[in-house]
């Protein structure tokens, strides 16, 4: 299949890597363009614009940070709504606003072409090891044509409609579930420490009693080894979902407190500098406000 690939970042890389690993034949397009070059190399067609990229691609992928990349990438004048055909289908696997999500519908069926939400779980490195949980949402027959592609990049997949933005709500509130986890261990971890318990030793019960899941395990890793450089999911980028999780509930009308919470606790620590953290520094702020360690940029 001939496949477009935007935004070759931590996530979008390992991605459209698995992608030419399966035979597809692959055009890419990254704003730093040593990434794309790196493809490049292995076969890959370097485009040099987000609408050559999709030109003559039947599915072309877009793994950007936020809303306003993905606008820039989708529609500029060489961007990606230009470029790609009648016909052809936009698979977004960014996570984004609903509301953006719903705009970019719109905008492809009235180009006649077809758009597929599919925002995955998973760190950059369950993206090198084809470990991402992909959601997908989108007409039945774009996401069964998609669907090879997908199974591709990860260990399974969740169909949850014919409705995009669904997608993307259901992102969302993974990634409010997550923040709160972080939240919890790094208050849990910062009450122990205080008591003169060793990260390690609550860790070690931790992993024992409470852990049942390699997201909730890795994040309490991260935590008691005080590991928040380099990032797999910035700071900053917690502070954004958050910011989009509490859009969504209010357009909703569900209140949401303790969304709220992480994301004032999630400005704090962008405000003082701390933005390109792992988004599991929010052990690193609760230690602090406990009197312990003082997180560093």
């Amino acid at each position: 299949m001939k496949i477009g690939f935007v935004g070759l970042g931590n996530m979008g890389l390992p991605m459209a890597r698995h992608l030419l690993g399966a035979g597809h034949e692959l055009a890419v397009y990254n704003r730093t363009q040593a990434k794309a070059e790196a493809l490049g190399a292995k076969g890959a067609r370097v485009a040099r614009t987000p609408g050559e990229a999709a030109r003559g691609a039947e599915v072309v992928f877009t793994m950007l940070a936020d809303d306003h990349a993905v606008e820039e990438v989708i529609f500029g004048e060489q961007g990606l709504l230009a470029g790609l055909g009648a016909g052809g289908i936009h698979v977004s696997s960014s996570t984004i606003s609903v509301a953006l999500s719903e705009r970019l519908a719109e905008a492809h069926a009235r180009a006649g072409q077809g758009y597929v939400s599919a925002p995955v779980f998973g760190r950059p490195e369950a993206a090198e090891a084809k470990q991402l949980w992909v959601l997908v949402a989108g007409a039945k027959a774009e996401v069964e044509r998609c669907r090879p592609l997908l199974e591709a990049l990860g260990r399974g997949l969740s169909v949850l409609g014919e409705q995009a933005p669904a997608a993307n709500v259901v992102k969302l509130s993974g990634n409010f579930l997550i923040a709160s986890m972080i939240e919890a261990l790094g208050e849990a971890f910062a009450l122990t420490r205080k008591a003169g318990i060793e990260p390690k030793a609550f860790l070690e019960l931790f992993q024992a009693v409470f852990a049942r899941s390699p997201i909730f395990e890795r994040y309490a890793a991260l935590i008691a080894g005080g590991q928040y450089q380099p990032p797999g999911f910035a700071m900053r980028l917690g502070l954004k979902d958050m910011g989009l999780v509490l859009e969504a509930a209010g357009d909703a009308q569900v209140p949401m407190p303790l969304a709220s919470l992480l994301r004032d606790n999630y400005l704090g620590g962008v405000a003082r500098g701390l933005g390109e953290l792992d988004w599991a520094g929010l052990g690193a702020l609760a230690a602090e406000r406990a009197g312990l360690d003082k997180p560093t940029p």
